[in-house]
Order: C-alpha cells, then structure tokens, then sequence
C-alpha cells in the first residue's frame, strides 16, 4: 500500500482509528496504573473519573457540532487550493509526513506556552491542573472552550503547513495516546524514563509540569516530543519534592466537590486567575 491509498485509507476511516487508539491507549494505561501506580492517589477514582471521562464525552460531542471539519477536513481543502508550505515546495512523501508531524507538535507546545502565559486563556487551561491526582483520566481533561479554540489554532496550523491528511492523522493519533500515557500514574525503571524522555514525553517527565509550585507547573509543556522543552529552556528533570513528595494541582479549587462537571466546567468564571 503506498502513501496514497494508506492516506485515502486512513482519512475513510478516521473516527475509527482515532477511537480504537484512544480506547486502546487508556485501557492498557489504566491497568498499569491499577498493577504498578506511581504514586498514592489523594482520592477516590470515583471521585475524579466522573467528571473526567464526562467532560471528554462533552468535549467530543462539542468538536463534532461546531467544528466538523477539523484538521482532516482542513488538510484535504489545504491540498486541494495549494495552500500551506509543503503544496507550494515539493518534498518526498514521507518527509512531508514527518516535518509535518513535528512541526505540528511544535505549534501544540506554543499553544501550551500561551494557555499559560494569557490570563484569560489560562482561566481556561486552569481547569486541567486543578486535578488533585493526575492519572490516565487527567489526558481528556481540558475545558470545551479550551478543546473549540485548539482545534481552531490546529486548523490554522494544518493549512498554514499544507500538512497531507497522513500526517494529520498519524498526528492526531499520536496526540490522543501519548497524551493518556504520559498522564498516567504508571511506574517505570529509572533507567527506562531517563532513556525515553530523550524521544517522547515520559509520565514522570510531564507529572512535573502538575506541581501546585508555579515554578514546576510553567514547564515540561510539550505532549509528544520532548525536544521543544529542552531547546527553549523550559525543561526541568524533576520536582524540587519528588514525585512522591510533591503536592498535584493548584493552590485554588482544591475542595474535593471541584471534581464535579457541573464545578469544572464554571472554574474559569470564578476564583482569582491565578
């Protein structure tokens, strides 16, 4: 099968592969997690789980109503009107697939930078660190507002590109299951996360990143590749407390009743912004 077809393949099928990928990926995080936890949970799963997996069901519904286009639907029209860097300079195949994908995982790593820079995008990004536990169910936890205006920031990138539909879905994909692994409450040898992290983001490395310090929390924003946090500065190894020790979430909302959809879903219209 070359490039085309695999292409034509992957795009008929999308929902479906993104789907089984997702519900793939969390199942075997979630049972590592269940087998070999990283860390004590502060509560309940079913204290956190259903609010989590709800706001992924809303966040679903919500993209495929107003936006459902998306990104594959951008790329097919990017390619079609020549649009974006790679329809107007011709590489092989399979380069445009890979300087798509990083390249896209670069504008997602500056869209994180911004949710946390902007108060009033962070009001809204705020809501997927006020979790008190981070665990597989923390990956789908991002505000409807947050998910529409990322999958609109994500369009504009695709077509700025011209990124093929491949590249688009393998992205996607690739999205959806590193990010329910690198939020996983998983343990792993030592020497295996410090060998990873060189070429992905690891579950201890992005954990860092959840620190209720302000310090740990404005770094380790990448999702996929870890090189974007290394090159611009804002990596860091590990938690000034240890991942044992250290505190997960933010000094506001850290009432237990929070958990709730209803709750997570107003955050960004009450608190300070900070």
């Amino acid at each position: 099968m070359n490039a085309a077809n695999l292409a034509e393949f992957a795009n008929g099928h999308e929902p479906a592969v993104r789907l089984g990928a997702y519900l793939g990926a969390t199942a075997v995080v979630a049972a590592w997690e269940a087998i070999m936890p990283r860390r004590a949970r502060v509560l309940p799963r079913l204290g956190r789980w259903p609010g989590n997996l709800g706001i992924a069901a809303v966040n679903t519904l919500a993209a495929r109503l107003v936006l459902p286009a998306a990104a594959v639907g951008m790329s097919g029209l990017a390619a079609e009107r020549g649009w974006g860097l790679f329809n107007l300079y011709a590489l092989p195949d399979w380069a445009t697939v890979v300087l798509s994908v990083m390249l896209l995982d670069l504008a997602i790593y500056a869209q994180h930078v911004l949710f946390h820079a902007i108060p009033p995008l962070w009001r809204l990004h705020r809501m997927h660190h006020t979790d008190l536990d981070v665990d597989v169910t923390t990956g789908v936890r991002f505000h409807t507002i947050e998910i529409l205006l990322s999958v609109l920031l994500k369009m504009g990138a695709v077509v700025a590109l011209g990124a093929p539909v491949l590249a688009v879905i393998v992205f996607e994909v690739l999205l959806n299951t590193v990010t329910m692994f690198n939020h996983g409450n998983i343990r792993m040898p030592a020497a295996v996360d410090r060998l990873l992290r060189w070429v992905m983001v690891t579950p201890d490395m992005h954990r860092v990143h959840h620190s209720i310090i302000p310090r740990e929390t404005n770094c380790n924003y990448g999702f996929n590749l870890p090189w974007w946090d290394r090159l611009f500065g804002t990596y860091r190894d590990q938690p000034a407390a240890g991942h044992d020790g250290m505190t997960l979430g933010l000094a506001i909302f850290r009432d237990p009743g929070e958990q709730r959809l209803d709750r997570m879903l107003a955050q960004p219209f009450r608190g300070s912004g900070k």
